[in-house]
C-alpha cells in the first residue's frame, strides 16, 4: 500500500510503500496524534523506517488496499 506524508514547510511529500493495511496505519497515525510530543513512524517495503514528529505532519493520504491491473491486457 502506498502512503503520501506530507511535512509542513517542505514542498515535496515522502511517499512510502508498506505492507500494512490502512486501518493498521490509520490506528498507528491515531496512537501517534493522541501521545504527548508524539511521532508517526512507518516501517517500508524493504525494512527502512520513516518517522515525522506529528507537530510537522500536513497530511496522510492512504492509498487503496487492491491493486490494480496494470497494462491493456485487462478484460472489461
Amino acid at each position: 500500500m502506498e502512503i503520501k506524508i506530507g511535512v509542513q514547510s517542505v514542498h515535496r511529500e515522502i511517499i512510502v510503500e508498506t505492507d500494512l493495511s490502512a486501518d493498521q496505519i490509520e490506528e498507528e497515525l491515531r496512537r501517534a496524534l493522541a501521545a504527548d510530543k508524539g511521532v508517526f513512524s512507518l516501517t517500508d517495503t524493504k525494512g527502512r523506517r520513516v518517522v515525522v514528529p506529528v507537530q510537522s505532519l500536513g497530511f496522510v493520504e492512504i492509498g487503496e488496499d487492491e491493486t490494480r491491473p496494470v497494462g491493456f491486457g485487462g478484460t472489461l
